[in-house]
């Protein structure tokens, strides 16, 4: 019973294929394409995989993409299917206000999250909370509970989008190709340096709240696709899981279609 898992965020849509819908699954398959290109999946990518019998996904960049997706999937016998922010999923509770305007590519990271905590409870582990951080053309960072509370979380422009909003705002400067150092001495590693580390800065202050919240150590996660940038220049010890959003994909199909895991 094949599984397709899809993630459409604001810049691409990443696929995966994976040989059932179940968490530990074997990946068949995988890909990603900007938005402007994705009317031609089903003629190019998809045409030689082998036909998902289930699907699910999630989506933030709005109806029109979901439903020009949703006609490359008729290239196959399938329900498109769609996870929306809700009250619970998998043992993750919303904590946000309205539960339902929280992104789902959030609340899907933090299920595969907190999913990847209790892992390591049923190991032996200590139960912790959980700062996760999402690096892509904006920045989330979320603070979890130990028992699976999603407590709030920050939004923040990614790194691309500052340096834009410098440039279109100020005159005279260019949107550098500049290094990360400790003292700038030029204008591109300045602004390079003052974007890394505002959203650096943003992860620290998390940190610290949810570290005095519950008055432990947090574990630390981060996932994106800029994430692996931001990685070195971090305080504390993150452990960068690019799969996140997909594990959160598997973890909710597992209890949605009613599988067991490996």
């Amino acid at each position: 019973m094949t599984f397709l898992a899809i993630d459409i965020g604001n810049t691409r849509l990443k696929w995966t294929l994976y040989d059932a819908p179940r968490v530990g699954a074997t990946l068949l398959a995988h890909g990603a394409q900007f938005l402007e290109n994705i009317d031609k999946l089903a003629e190019n990518e998809w045409q030689s995989l082998p036909a998902p019998s289930l699907m699910l996904g999630c989506n933030v960049a709005g109806e029109a993409v979901r439903y020009r997706i949703e006609e490359q999937l008729e290239l196959w016998d399938i329900q498109p299917t769609w996870v929306y922010s809700s009250t619970e999923e998998a043992g993750l509770t919303n904590g946000y206000d309205h539960p339902t305007r929280l992104g789902s590519d959030r609340w899907v990271a933090m299920v595969g999250a907190y999913r990847r905590m209790l892992r390591a409870v049923a190991e032996g582990a200590p139960a912790r909370p959980v700062v996760l951080v999402m690096v892509g053309t904006a920045v989330t960072v979320e603070a979890i509970d130990p028992q699976g509370r999603f407590l709030g979380g920050f939004i923040l422009p990614g790194h691309g989008m500052m340096l834009r909003a410098l440039e279109s705002g100020t005159a005279g400067l260019r949107v550098p190709t500049g290094e990360v150092v400790p003292f700038p001495t030029n204008t591109s590693d300045g602004l390079t340096s003052g974007g890394t580390y505002a959203i650096a800065g943003a992860v620290y202050r998390m940190t610290e709240h949810l570290r005095a919240t519950c008055q432990c150590e947090p574990l630390l996660y981060m996932t994106g696709g800029a994430g692996w940038k931001m990685l070195p220049h971090m305080s504390g010890q993150f452990e960068l899981v690019e799969s996140l959003i997909f594990d959160g994909l598997l973890e909710i199909a597992q209890q949605r279609f009613g599988l067991a895991g490996s």
